[in-house]
């Protein structure tokens, strides 16, 4: 596998408009947790967040929503931000126009969100044009690699250490695969001695 840690490739040079991080805001951090909500990781997750108090934003699939709607419900009344990850994960770059904004729009009906990250960070050029008329399209600069099976749990936070600076938005997830679980409160605490501060994604700090 080619990892790239940060900045997805070419998206970051096809859609500029999109965002990737949230400079300006001094020294914050943006926590973003995708494929969930999943009855194993995603509760574990929450329980850290919430003993740091910190919010992140958790983009979700509505298939999984509509599996596990208890554990979404605890995700928005933590007052977490709660992002469109589609409805079924599909990869852009495979699937038809029609079909890929279809699944993304039925995503949204679920979520009740106009954040979007496309799975796999991959879409067409034409499904980014449509997709963008009524949503942000949210990508990131900071790839933790926590879902690969081949990178033991340090060698993602290694990643991650190295690679976060100011407005970093990074992505983990919730997922049984994803090894974040075993180093999020580690390096939230890392974060907080340097003198980071965490907050969601949203339409204010989006527009700010």
């Amino acid at each position: 596998m080619i990892r790239n840690y940060g900045r997805p490739f070419p998206a970051g040079i096809i859609y500029p408009d999109a965002i990737y991080s949230l400079r300006g805001n001094g020294r914050r951090l943006y926590l973003t947790f995708d494929d969930g909500p999943d009855p194993e990781s995603t509760p574990k997750i929450l329980d850290i967040l919430e003993s740091r108090d910190v919010h992140a934003t958790f983009f979700c699939t509505g298939a999984k929503v509509l599996s596990s709607p208890g554990i979404f419900a605890r995700i928005a009344a933590a007052g977490h931000t709660i992002g469109n990850h589609g409805y079924s994960h599909l990869n852009g770059l495979k699937t038809s126009v029609r079909l890929y904004c279809s699944d993304v729009l039925r995503g949204r009906d679920i979520t009740c969100s106009n954040l979007f990250r496309p799975p796999y960070g991959r879409l067409r050029v034409r499904q980014y044009r449509i997709l963008e008329r009524s949503m942000k399209i949210i990508f990131w600069d900071v790839m933790t690699y926590d879902f690969d099976k081949a990178l033991s749990p340090e060698a993602s936070y290694g990643i991650l250490s190295k690679r976060y600076r100011p407005g970093s938005v990074i992505v983990l997830h919730d997922t049984s695969s994803s090894t974040v679980t075993g180093y999020l409160d580690r390096f939230i605490g890392h974060a907080m001695d340097e003198g980071y501060s965490f907050g969601p994604l949203d339409d204010y700090s989006l527009n700010g």
